[in-house]
């Protein structure tokens, strides 16, 4: 196969190029304070102390001492109208993170995560959920497309001790999805206590594709969280001060294992990449530069592989990669310092300036024979072209939509089934953020007006929005309608979601009116 080179730099890898020169993660030198803004250098003392101890720096420092583990695929049962049933169990757990005092966690059918969820298109499914943690929460299926009453959305509350049955028939490509919590202004705490796992989607008609499939083997989930943790091993919950997105730990999980290493038997592995933080932005890569093909997106397998040694994910979002391994050759993932596309100030208080090892990779000394990737892999998202009138425009600022913040009870505006729509999202207060929008996957069409890098060329349900870069997307509307059960749009930084930075629309037949939502008197 021939994989177009392109060693991404940020501007591949997070969208159009910064004007102007970089400012790096040293560039800032921490006693001198050089280009702080000048607020700063005035008032010294304990904002300087703030600005010179805010980036974190891991690199070359971890021990990758404990095995990587492979969440399970979880059992199912067949009921008599041949629906696929699981069970879940939202539950209390300890887990111990590191020497010490074990934390405690919350998860799905053990004490941290959940099971991986795997399912056919064309399959009904039904998952059964039952909350036995001490307050509501919900269960969101990231990137599904299924009727709005079954989305999990903060609409659909499951009380402690309750169970919730929602049940849809999977109709979409094959691609990694997850589902995590939705409560209404509590998502980040749920998500960052461990509530989150891999909803992997099979397609008969992709099955040739000739990429590594045996799950656990030379096809692994890798769910890369950030912690914060205390003396006690407790995980702490607060931002630091200056930090306007939320939690930003010090230290990464994958698959709620703290800094683990993987055993390589294949010469090539593919790594289902998951950011499943709340507020972290990512940009992995390998320590010795190794390329690596990028196959897959949110939504499914991209038109054709390409090669990059960078892959950058926000919140929410996620990437197939394929990495090839020499026998006996270690490699570490590693998250360089993100290109967040906001000031210096801002980037800095919100990890922009971070190098996290994630974990490492340790081939046998023998290796089994992986065959070479094909060169075409699905066909490319044709919802609108670029040139396409701009239907709907989102300015994201602070903690609200065009000037709004979330209202449970407001729908925002409805959409008819069967239609496509061209939306622009603008973020316009220097802050990170992101855009997901439930229930479709979408066409990335532009970033600030250019064509997108290849890893926007394929299906996604989240986006990267770079301050002041407009971001055109396509979406069409299928046939799940209900003028009273909404799905959500938000910024997936899940403390400006939960703060209000999200709206809600619906789905409705021709001439139909959006009505008020029937589950508000639940909040």
């Amino acid at each position: 196969m021939n994989l177009r080179s392109q060693r991404s730099s940020a501007a591949e890898t997070a969208g159009p190029a910064r004007k102007g020169p970089r400012i790096t993660r040293r560039t800032v030198l921490k006693a001198g304070l050089i280009g702080v803004p000048s607020v700063l250098a005035a008032g010294g003392g304990w904002a300087g102390w703030q600005w010179a101890s805010a980036d974190i720096s891991t690199a070359g420092e971890v021990s990758f001492t404990d095995r990587l583990y492979v969440p399970p695929l979880a059992r199912s049962t067949r009921d008599p109208d041949g629906r696929r049933v699981f069970d879940l169990r939202a539950a209390p757990g300890r887990r111990r993170l590191r020497p010490g005092r074990p934390t405690e966690t919350w998860g799905l059918n053990g004490p941290m995560l959940g099971p991986t969820l795997r399912a056919a298109r064309g399959e009904a499914v039904q998952v059964n959920v039952r909350n036995d943690l001490p307050e509501t929460t919900t269960i969101h299926w990231h990137g599904m497309h299924l009727p709005a009453r079954m989305d999990g959305g903060p609409h659909q509350p499951i009380a402690p001790g309750a169970t919730w049955s929602p049940y849809w028939t999977i109709d979409q490509p094959a691609a990694t999805l997850w589902y995590h919590p939705h409560p209404h202004g509590r998502t980040a705490r749920h998500v960052y206590r461990g509530l989150a796992a891999m909803f992997i989607v099979d397609d008969p008609d992709a099955s040739a594709a000739g990429l590594p499939s045996r799950y656990g083997v030379d096809d692994i989930p890798l769910i890369v969280q950030d912690v914060l943790l205390d003396d006690d091993n407790r995980l702490v919950e607060r931002r630091r001060p200056m930090n306007g997105v939320g939690v930003l730990g010090d230290q990464v999980l994958v698959n709620g294992i703290l800094h683990p290493y993987h055993e390589v038997t294949t010469e090539r592995v593919r790594l289902r990449l998951l950011n499943g933080s709340g507020a972290r932005v990512y940009r992995f890569g390998f320590t010795d530069g190794r390329p690596f093909a990028v196959v897959g997106s949110d939504g499914g397998l991209l038109p054709a592989p390409y090669e990059t040694d960078r892959i950058q994910l926000s919140p929410g979002e996620r990437a197939e990669i394929v990495v090839t391994f020499r026998p006996g050759q270690r490699a570490v993932l590693r998250s360089h310092p993100p290109d967040l596309g906001v000031d210096v100030w801002n980037g800095r208080f919100s990890g922009g300036d971070d190098t996290l090892d994630v974990m490492e990779f340790r081939p046998a000394a023998r290796l089994a024979p992986s065959p070479a990737l094909p060169s075409r892999l699905a066909a490319p998202p044709a919802l609108a072209a670029a040139s396409a009138p701009v239907t709907r425009r989102f300015e994201l600022s602070g903690f609200s939509v065009n000037g709004r913040r979330m209202d449970m009870n407001r729908i925002d505006f409805g959409v008819v089934r069967n239609t496509t729509e061209v939306w622009e999202i603008t973020a316009i207060d220097s802050k990170p953020h992101n855009f997901h929008v439930h229930d479709v996957q979408f066409q990335v069409l532009s970033v600030d007006g250019a064509q997108p890098p290849p890893e926007l060329r394929g299906w996604k349900d989240t986006v990267y929005i770079p301050d002041r870069k407009p971001v055109r997307i396509a979406l069409r509307f299928g046939e799940h309608t209900d003028p009273r059960a909404p799905y959500m749009f938000h910024c997936h930084v899940l403390y400006h979601e939960d703060q209000g930075l999200m709206g809600q629309f619906v789905v409705t037949e021709p001439g139909q009116a959006p009505q008020a939502p029937r589950s508000a008197h639940h909040h």
